[in-house]
């Protein structure tokens, strides 16, 4: 009886060891893409003074989001790495960037800015969802 608590004791622990190690890390989740969502609709309420944020909404998102990856088994420590990583921040932004410009968006053009989060808003994309036309 006590070898096979033993055995079970052990494969039970070997597959929560290789479940951890199989994590993807958080770049690789659906979350990088929510977080991306948020900084998108930030840089536009931020550039375009016909826009502004649903902040509330915003701080619901960014909640759910913590949640999301505690629930799939990432720790506090794991996400505050992500969250706060400079290296994460510059890929992030770089991703941004790459997506205002494919948007049409032109830097220090703040119609440009509001074309994009009005048709964002119209949308209903998550971006959109995030904003609202003042």
């Amino acid at each position: 009886m006590r070898l096979t608590t033993l055995v079970i004791g052990t494969a039970l622990a070997l597959s929560t060891a290789t479940t951890a190690m199989a994590k993807p890390h958080l770049r690789d989740t659906p979350i990088d893409d929510a977080l991306l969502a948020v900084g998108l609709a930030d840089e536009i309420r931020k550039s375009c003074p016909d826009i502004s944020a649903r902040m509330i909404k915003a701080f619901g998102f960014l909640n759910g989001l913590n949640n999301q990856a505690q629930a799939m088994g990432y720790t506090s420590a794991e996400i505050d790495a992500y969250r706060k990583s400079d290296a994460e921040k510059a890929r992030l932004k770089k991703r941004g960037q790459a997506y205002l410009a494919a948007n049409g968006v032109v830097a220090g053009q703040p119609e440009t800015y509001c074309a994009l989060g009005r048709n964002e808003i119209e949308k209903s994309s998550r971006i959109g969802s995030l904003l609202r036309v003042n």
